[in-house]
């Protein structure tokens, strides 16, 4: 079987930690995080030919990256608030994923706003206005309407069409606009870090820095060897001519000095058929708000993902958030408000929170705090870059990387990432012949949506028997899949098959079943060890 060089493999990830361990000349780059931010500063590094190392302490898109509502969104929101440089920067960003960087994991989502008879006059038209800014912005930006049409007005027929399980009583028309959706953050992360590792980046998960400088950091491997316990000889020193930390809410204990007050954003799952299947997302104005929504986001494996909560989140910062009780309570309650038929606390299969990794200006509540990113440098030369959002996460790399050949006069050339097409894109050199399926078999289409042009490369290199079966009773992912997690996507452990090279672990019932064939795939592997448990299971 012949590996790609973005394929991430346990036996690929010992081999690299042995060569930094022997290594006595520095690198060029480490980066700190394997998250979104991370994972785009190594691509952009590498890819302009830095040599480069991410360590990442837990598994790629371990932390916020993998609890966003899993939109490339336009900023739209930031125009209400007059920021007009983080919309217009958002949507051009949202465009280059779009058309060029990632159009397998990016798609169109209709957006519906509901307008009822009771519904307040302001709250009847700022909406509209809001969509139609929000559309002349995506032109600006280059976006084609052949590819993200403009804003309408739906009559109440259509607003049911897109959401069957709007409240009738009253509904008189509906707002329509179009944003993004990705297929699934994790993924786009794991996507950039296996593109990343195509061009010579070391990508290493399980690898905790315990202190890092400008010129130097000491990591230990939380693999332990496969056995999942670490020693202290399984630590030690990387050089680097630079590192950069992309930790996001965990900024300020590798960085002290920099202070970021993270901001709990929920998500509740529930069954999509519920809301009658919807093919848009139901946009419910928060009541006594002239810019907050939550919606109901069609997602995969015929769910829905109703969200989202800003509650300020002060206090240790935990490995994986939980949602409170009361923030369940105020989903429900805000998306009712549009339901024929309500939700109940019987109707969430499971919830999901994430912590903003929002920049502290001291004041204000955190749905008012500023969504800027801020690129810093400490007094021991350690560059880090916090705060964003997850649709310019390209452009913070772009940043942050420029930063690092201006202060280290590396050689370096100019950033190619926006044209650069990611692992599984059209245009991505290892998959532009892919391999056909054995005996000619038709490609699952949920398969494709997930890997685009890398959907049959998936179950050719298969090492599970039966590689288009199911993992489970319905859920719509195939063993395949599995397997190619642990040969190429680098997934170590169950929890990171389950939880984020696919989301099946959202809901526990779901999870047990699927955790079987997890646990084969792992064992078929070639250089797999016994797997650790994951740092906290979900």
């Amino acid at each position: 079987m012949s590996v790609p060089t973005t394929a991430l493999s346990a036996a690929r990830r010992a081999g690299e930690l042995a060569e930094l361990r022997d290594r006595d000349t520095p690198v060029d780059l480490v980066v700190i995080g394997g998250g979104i931010t991370g994972a785009g500063i190594a691509l952009d590094a590498a890819s302009r030919g830095l040599e480069t190392v991410l360590l990442e302490a837990h598994d790629l898109a371990f932390g916020t990256s993998r609890w966003s509502s899993k939109l490339a969104h336009g900023g739209l929101r930031y125009l209400a608030t007059g920021n007009i440089g983080i919309a217009r920067r958002s949507a051009v960003e949202r465009g280059i994923m779009l058309e060029r960087t990632a159009p397998h994991l990016v798609r169109p989502l209709a957006q519906v706003v509901p307008v009822f008879r009771d519904t307040p006059p302001l709250g009847a038209v700022l909406p509209g206005l809001g969509f139609l800014a929000g559309t002349v912005l995506s032109r600006l930006a280059g976006t084609r309407a052949d590819r993200l049409p403009g804003a309408r007005i739906l009559s109440a027929g259509k607003v049911a069409r897109y959401v069957p399980g709007v409240r009738r009583r009253g509904l008189e028309f509906g707002h329509l606009n179009w944003d993004c959706q990705l297929i699934d953050d994790a993924r786009l992360v794991t996507a950039v870090a296996r593109t990343a590792a195509g061009h010579g980046a070391r990508v290493i998960t399980r690898a905790r820095v315990l202190e890092a400088t400008g010129t130097r950091v000491t990591v230990r491997d939380e693999f332990g060897g496969g056995g999942g316990e670490s020693s202290d000889d399984d630590e030690f020193t990387i050089s680097a001519r630079a590192v950069v930390s992309a930790t996001g809410v965990w900024a300020g204990q590798t960085t002290p000095g920099v202070r970021v007050r993270p901001s709990r954003g929920t998500h509740l799952v529930v069954r999509a058929a519920a809301l009658g299947d919807p093919v848009g997302a139901l946009t419910v104005p928060v009541p006594g708000e002239t810019n907050r929504f939550c919606f109901a986001l069609p997602a995969e494996f015929g769910r829905l993902h109703v969200g989202l909560t800003d509650v300020d989140a002060p206090g240790p910062v935990p490995d994986v958030p939980e949602a409170t009780e009361d923030e369940i309570d105020f989903l429900l309650d805000v998306v009712n408000r549009a339901l024929e038929t309500g939700l109940t606390r019987e109707d969430v299969l499971g919830t999901f929170a994430g912590l903003r990794p929002l920049v502290d200006s001291g004041d204000g509540n955190t749905a008012d705090l500023s969504r800027e990113h801020a690129v810093l440098t400490s007094d021991n030369g350690l560059i880090t870059i916090t705060g964003g959002k997850l649709t310019e996460y390209r452009l913070m790399a772009e940043q942050a990387v420029d930063l690092v050949v201006g202060r280290t006069g590396v050689a370096a050339g100019p950033c190619r990432t926006a044209d650069l097409p990611l692992i599984g894109a059209p245009g991505h050199p290892e998959v532009a012949r892919p391999t056909p399926v054995s005996g000619g078999g038709r490609l699952p289409a949920s398969l494709v949506a997930r890997y685009g042009q890398e959907a049959a490369a998936v179950v050719s290199e298969s090492l599970l028997d039966r590689p288009l079966e199911k993992v489970a009773d319905g859920l719509d992912v195939t063993r395949a899949e599995f397997s190619y997690a642990v040969t190429h996507e680098g997934a170590l452990t169950v929890g990171d098959i389950l939880d984020r090279r696919s989301r099946i672990g959202l809901v526990h019932t779901d999870r047990a079943a699927a955790e079987p064939t997890a646990r084969e795939a792992l064992a078929a592997s070639p250089g797999s060890a016994t797997p650790p448990p994951d740092p906290l299971p979900l």
